[in-house]
């Protein structure tokens, strides 16, 4: 009997060896903190089921982090889905990490982003991820910036990613002169004079200053705004650990300091990081979902489809939105989750 009992004591311990872990597993997970890859720390938040399929978000700007928002944004998706918010190099509190005092002309010129830099940033926080997570891939995400993010760590690594899902796909950001050009005719079409005094003043591109780049996308957001449905306003309300003064001032830092890179400033010495970027011939080995707005003036829904329409890849979908511009709304976000929930996975 004391034998029969022992084994019975046996089987169980083994029987819980063997499914603690997989218990262990299914607890939801909410971890945030740094991460060091390639040289700096980065932060990274992981919310939601470790058992379910992986997002791996790349938000816009370049330096449009996301992190404090995800919670307001995506309520209830850590069910489905474990959600992967990273701020980029140069961005938020990956930019806190390391700010200087001040962000002078010496620190542009000497602390410049390359879009290399980021996607290789990009494909190791990947890396490390999987490891961490013990999955096989990700399901990649980026939005505007994120897109041209996500697409070159895509095309280098598609072995990484179950599948590519761009939205307000950007294939060219040397644009501006096209972007002038529409916005000129909408005013004059609209009778609207202050935008065509505003547009007059700023004068045609190419421009100088990062400045005067800021002045014409501002003009672009504002028609954008106008026939487009918007956000909730509660979406874009910091998570309480981001309400900090010194939170938002990096966020801003870091979100001029971004900009400046991206489309250069002769004045300041810094060049362009969207020179050269150009994605018209570019063919990924993975899945492919484009949301599209329709009413998106920085990257128009008749440039987004020629390239999806000439794509090369195992399986695509095209999702074009009425009454969505280039940002987020209830539209876009009800769009990303139908599209995650339908790729398929192996986790």
């Amino acid at each position: 009997m004391r034998h029969r009992s022992s084994c019975c004591s046996l089987s169980l311990f083994l029987l819980f060896l063997f499914l603690s872990p997989r218990l262990f597993a299914q607890q939801p997970l909410s971890e945030e903190g740094f991460v060091s890859i390639n040289g700096i720390e980065h932060w990274v938040t992981l919310s939601g089921d470790p058992a379910k399929p992986a997002i791996f978000f790349l938000h816009g700007g370049p330096g449009s982090t996301f992190s404090p928002y995800a919670k307001n944004v995506y309520p209830g998706w850590e069910k489905d889905f474990l959600l992967v918010q990273w701020d980029q190099r140069g961005a938020g509190r990956t930019f806190g990490r390391t700010a200087p005092e001040e962000l002078s002309p010496v620190y542009l010129r000497t602390h410049r982003l390359t879009l290399e830099q980021m996607a290789a940033d990009g494909i190791a926080l990947t890396e490390y991820l999987l490891k961490r997570l013990g999955k096989k891939k990700l399901i990649l995400f980026g939005t505007s910036w994120g897109s041209v993010l996500g697409v070159t760590m895509a095309a280098a690594r598609p072995d990484l990613y179950y599948a590519w899902v761009g939205h307000s796909q950007v294939l060219r950001l040397d644009t501006d002169g096209e972007i002038y050009e529409q916005l000129l005719q909408r005013a004059q079409r609209n009778g609207d004079t202050s935008t065509v005094r505003q547009l007059a003043e700023l004068g045609r591109p190419p421009y100088a200053r990062a400045r005067t780049v800021g002045a014409l996308w501002r003009i672009l957001k504002k028609y954008e705004r106008a026939s487009s449905e918007p956000a909730p306003a509660h979406w874009f309300t910091e998570a309480a650990g981001y309400a900090q003064p010194k939170d938002r001032q990096h966020r801003e830092d870091g979100d001029d300091y971004s900009f400046v890179n991206l489309v250069g400033d002769s004045v300041l010495g810094v060049p362009a990081m969207r020179s050269g970027i150009d994605f018209t011939n570019t063919h990924l080995g993975i899945p492919v979902y484009l949301i599209q707005g329709e009413e998106d003036i920085m990257t128009p829904k008749e440039r987004t489809r020629a390239w999806f329409d000439g794509l090369r890849a195992p399986a695509k979908e095209f999702i074009l939105l009425p009454r969505s511009a280039h940002g987020f709304n209830e539209r876009v976000v009800a769009a990303q989750y139908r599209v995650f929930r339908s790729i398929k996975t192996e986790d």
